[in-house]
Order: C-alpha cells, then structure tokens, then sequence
C-alpha cells in the first residue's frame, strides 16, 4: 500500500500546476509519528527521497520550460495601445454627421446613407433624404442601394474560394476555364496567355472600359458567349501594366460559373452572401422590395430623372450587386476581421490569410507627390484581388473600392491596421464620395484615437533586449558570444563593437538603464531607450532567422533626451 500511494505522490510531484506545488512544500514527518510505526519508516525516509528527486526534476524541468519560453519566437498579435480608442472615435460621430448632410444638401443627392465600423461591428448608421421622388418616400438604414464595382471584391473571393479548394490556379491560362478564350488573337506574339491573376489585378492587357461597360449589365450569356468568340482587343500585352476593365471581372464570373457548375449568382449567395448574414444583398434589382428600393438618379437642367435599373446579366458580375447600410458594413467587417493574423479558429467563408490576401499590393498603378505650400500630398498604390490598396501621408495602407452606375455612387474605405472602416451610398449618378470620406478619415484621426496596431515583441527579442542592454552597460565577452548571430561579429570585429559602444556610454555618463517600452517594428525586430547618467542612447536589433533567434544587428547610437522612438512619418521635410 505504501509504494501505490508513493508512487502516486510522486507523479504528482512532477506534474504541472498547483498539485505540484502542493507536494513540493511538503514537510518530512515528525520524528514521534516514525517512531510509533517502525514498520513503515523505511517506506517514508524512501518517499522523502523520492520527493525530493522529484521536486529537484520538477524544479528543473520548469527552468528549463522557462527558459525555452523566453527564447521563442511565436509573437502574440498586434494590438491598439489606447484602450479607450473606440470612445474617442464616437466622440467625433457627430462632426462626420454634419460633414456627410453638408455634402448630400450641397451636391443634391436624393437618398444617401452611410456607416461607420470599427473592430468589426457597426458603430455608428446614418440615412438620409428621398428613396423614392414621385412618392416622397424617405430613405432608411434598411433602404437598398446598388453598388456598382464594389460588386468586384465578391467575385475576386469567390475567386479564391475556389483556389483554395484546389479547383482553379491563379496562374493557370484563363482559357484553361473558359474555352471561348482560346481563340484569342494576341497584341504580340510573345504575349503571355492570360491567367486568371491577369483578370483579378486589371492586368490582362484589355482597353479600360468604364463609360462603355457600365450598360452591359444586361447581356445574356448566350451573348457573353458570342462576344468572347468574336475576340478582345489588347491596349497593353497582358502583365504589363495596370488598366481597370470590367470585362476582365466578367469574365471572372464566367470562370466562377464554370469551375463551380452553377451560375454565378447562386454560387456567390449560397457559398459567401447567406453565411456572412447578408441576406438582403442580391444582383437582381427585381428580388428587391420596392419598398427597400433607393431608386437611382441623374441630376438633368435642375431636376432629378429617373435611371431605369439594368437587369442583371453576364456583366452582373463587375458592377450588378444591390445591398443594404446594414449588409455592406457586415462585408467591411469580415475583411476588416481577417486582421491582425493570428491564431484561432476560422470562422468566415474563406481563410483569414485568403482575406487578407487580396487586400495586398498585386499589381501597382502609380505615384504621385504633389507639395502646396506646407502640405504635401502623397498617393501611392494600385490594385489587390478585386480592391484597392494605396498609401497616403496619413495612412500606411488604406483599402477601398468605389462603385459609379447610372443612378449609383458608392464608396467602401477602411484601415486594416487600424481596424476603422467606411461605407456610403448614394442615389445619385456616380456620387463624388472620395473626397468626402477622405475627409470623415481626418476628422477622425484629429481625435487621437486613430492610430494602428502596434506590433508586438516576441519573447526571444525581449530576451536579448535584456541582453543586449546588460552588454552595452558593461561588456562582457561571455554574453556577447551568446547572444550573436554568426555574422555579427564577422561584419564588424566584436573588439571594435566593445570600443565604439563603451565610448558612447562614457560620452552619455554611464549607468544605462532601458527606459520605457520597445518599440516593435515586428516580431524581430525592435528598437529601445537607455537613459545613462547625462544622456539617452537608442539601441536597435534585428534578429536572425534561426532558432534560437540571436542577434544578426545591431546598432547603438545617442539619442536626444526629448526625441520620440516612433516610427518616422511618411511624408517630412
């Protein structure tokens, strides 16, 4: 019976958490209590030993777990430093409210409505004027708009969807999908055959064709079908340059069709629509109440006409989606929520990596610089899998799409570092949103409370800034070789390392100690403060692609007692 129960006790004593700690504390019996039973002292004295062998084990075997904890290199997700942000941001709601009335009133649009998301949820639905003129009917939250080419980043990740599954290549020849393509003449005869990733990132070489395919909605496929046998002109070789084409997408449409055997329309409200929530989304202006409907109109001599709704067709695809305030902002989120990467369960349609995938650079568009007066202004960017991606002097990355019909204009903008979004839709022909929701932007960040994510160490860098800032403070040869990668001290000798660090730490009064938070460039790599006696030092690191990850660079430099470690905005004088 004493070694069953000792024998328990000592696993116990080795296994994590509490009961180990239990059994660990244990004290030895007291000698009167042996001294009775003579017949089990045996067994006890075997027991003390066990136990403290095993304690020794355990003890042991949590160091090391700790010590292998603190060299990983698995970091936890970025996260927003403001806890209070999202209050901040609400705060201004009413500022945004006067900015959108002031530009419906003054560009005379019908009906409009516009929302607000941040980290993933609807903060903030405003609607407002006439859904219907001849009835006078007012527009709701609930009021059904189309969207024109935000129709687009459905089909790119349907598109996905179905690479995912191992159905289709993105770099497979597009006729490989759509047989009519094959007998395609070329621009040249070195031209690529165009791939599917040519059709998602308007690079397949076709002339831009906005004002033209907007009034294609309506094409049977029958007559899609005809058309694409009857050839495409090229205004560039296919993969050479950025021209926006909605008869790529349309033919993206086909691919989805023909891959899945089902029509396009099915497919998207079966497989992404109805288990996103979007239930009041469609292509068909018919399967809208008319009720729901925010009819669309053109201003003429004055007065607001009537733009009779397409039915949708093979173009339906690149321009032909009808959806609610409430629907829209439910897609803003679930491609907002595909950021930060990290762990846990997939919970949409398609793979957050997917998702994010196509809110990426693919296929650059241009750049432009323009300085007026103090201001300069910086647009840089081009096409991802069905949206835009840009970068300006405020944000680093901004995805959006616009959607101009006959009747329509519509806007879809947000901020994946910063986890904000934008929707606004309008009843009006191509209602100018751009610059209005710009705007809304900067009226939000003037709160503060716009700022992104920031990345967070992993615990291997933490580790060496420990290190690192116990070697600049006092050299010691020892350490230095621990924590260097191979190449450190190959690309400069660890001898004059020690001599260039040591004389900035005795220019700076010595005593360096960190000071405040590292800031993250990303899980590797990170930069930090050393306040010595007189003056600041700046230390920075990257570490090496190894495991465990050591120190590949680093540099140490003075640093102004009132200078800032943030990152260095994208536009300076």
């Amino acid at each position: 019976m004493v070694a069953a129960v000792t024998a328990a006790m000592v696993v116990a004593a080795v296994a994590p958490g509490a009961r180990r700690a239990q059994y660990c504390d244990m004290r030895p019996a007291p000698a009167s209590r042996a001294v009775h039973r003579p017949a089990r002292r045996s067994g006890r004295r075997w027991l003390a030993t066990a136990l403290a062998v095993a304690c020794t084990v355990a003890s042991g075997a949590g160091t090391a777990e700790a010590h292998a904890q603190s060299l990983s290199s698995v970091a936890p997700p970025a996260r927003f430093a403001d806890p209070q942000r999202a209050e901040k941001l609400r705060a201004a709601f009413p500022a945004v409210d006067s900015l959108i009335a002031r530009f419906a009133a003054e560009r005379r649009v019908p009906g409009y409505a516009y929302g607000i998301i941040i980290d993933g949820r609807l903060a903030h639905v405003v609607a407002g004027g006439i859904r219907d003129v001849r009835t006078g009917a007012r527009t709701d939250t609930a009021s059904v708009f189309r969207i024109a080419s935000m129709s687009k980043s459905f089909a790119a990740l349907a598109i996905l969807q179905l690479r995912d599954e191992g159905k289709l290549s993105l770099d497979a020849p597009a006729e490989q999908y759509v047989p009519e393509l094959r007998g395609l003449r070329y621009a040249t005869t070195d031209a690529p055959r165009i791939t599917v990733r040519h059709l998602l990132t308007h690079s397949a070489g076709f002339p831009e064709d906005n004002p033209w395919g907007d009034q294609q909605l309506d094409r049977t496929e029958a007559e899609f079908s005809a058309m694409l046998r009857g050839g495409i002109p090229f205004s560039t070789a296919p993969g050479t340059a950025y021209e926006y084409s909605n008869y790529g997408f349309a033919i993206l449409g086909r691919i989805v069709t023909n891959v899945a055997g089902m029509p396009y329309a099915r497919y998207l409200r079966e497989r992404i629509l109805l288990p996103l929530g979007m239930r009041h989304t469609t292509l068909e202006t018919r399967d809208v109440d008319p009720a729901r409907l925010a009819y669309g109109y053109r201003l003429q001599d004055g007065q607001w006409l009537l733009e009779p709704p397409l039915p949708d067709g093979a173009f339906g695809v690149m321009g032909g989606m009808l959806t609610t305030p409430a629907d829209l902002t439910r897609w803003v989120a679930f491609l907002l929520d595909a950021w930060p990467a990290r762990d846990g369960a997939e919970t949409g349609p398609v793979k957050r990596s997917s998702v994010r995938e196509m809110q990426q650079l693919q296929r650059f568009s241009g750049a432009s610089a323009v300085a007026g007066g103090e201001q300069l202004t910086l647009n840089a960017g081009g096409y991802g899998f069905g949206l835009r991606v840009n970068q300006n002097c405020d944000f680093r990355v901004a995805v959006s799409h616009t959607g101009g019909l006959p009747g329509y204009g519509s806007i879809m903008k947000w901020l994946p570092e910063h986890g904000v979004g934008i929707i606004a839709l309008g009843s009006l022909t191509y209602t100018p949103w751009t610059p209005t929701v710009d705007e809304a932007f900067a009226i939000l960040k003037r709160t503060g409370a716009l700022e992104p994510r920031e990345p967070q160490p992993a615990p291997v860098l933490e580790t060496r800034r420990a290190q690192v800032s116990r070697l600049v403070n006092a050299w010691s040869p020892p350490l230095a070789d621990s924590l260097a990668a191979m190449n450190l001290f190959r690309d400069e000798p660890a001898d004059r390392r020690r001599a260039q660090i040591g004389a900035l730490v005795e220019a700076a009064g010595g005593d360096c100690r960190p000071e405040g938070a590292m800031v993250a460039e990303n899980a590797l790599r990170g930069r930090w403060r050393l306040r010595c006696a007189r003056g600041d030092l700046v230390v920075a690191v990257t570490l090496a692609p190894t495991e465990p990850a050591t120190v590949q660079f680093l540099s140490v430099a003075p640093l102004a007692r009132e200078a800032s470690l943030a990152p260095a905005p994208a536009c300076r004088r």
